[in-house]
């Protein structure tokens, strides 16, 4: 497995950062759905095997606007994924388009480790 994922929220609603991870050939990318939130509050950190996530979606000030329906949450999110040591994040990259964060991680191939056995006496 190359990844554990969970959603910390404090609220009761969350803002819904649904991702979907796959691999294609030598690369791991993860998308995470991260609607109306501006790229600017987006904040990646890695911390040994943890990444994590952070953005916030704000509602926009209207001098006048008065709020009649209030569905779409707003707030920070924040994602967690618990990344193998099989991926790469020294070169982890990061995009934002159409609402989506995409992270794309290079995986790293290491050949089997051969184990070498000594001969001797047993022990008995």
């Amino acid at each position: 497995m190359l990844l554990n994922a969970r959603v910390l929220d404090g609220s009761a609603r969350t803002l819904g950062a649904r991702l979907d991870a796959y691999r294609e050939d030598d690369t791991f990318y993860i998308d995470i759905d991260l609607p109306g939130v501006d790229p600017a509050t987006i904040d990646i950190t890695v911390d040994g095997r943890v990444l994590t996530v952070r953005a916030e979606r704000r509602r926009p000030d209207g001098g006048t606007r008065r709020l009649v329906v209030a569905e779409r949450p707003m707030g920070t999110v924040t994602r967690q994924v618990h990344l193998s040591e099989r991926l790469d994040t020294d070169r982890l990259e990061a995009r934002y388009d159409n609402g989506v964060l995409t992270l794309i991680i290079p995986v790293l191939e290491r050949p089997a480790r051969r184990i070498p056995v000594s001969a001797g006496t047993a022990a008995s």
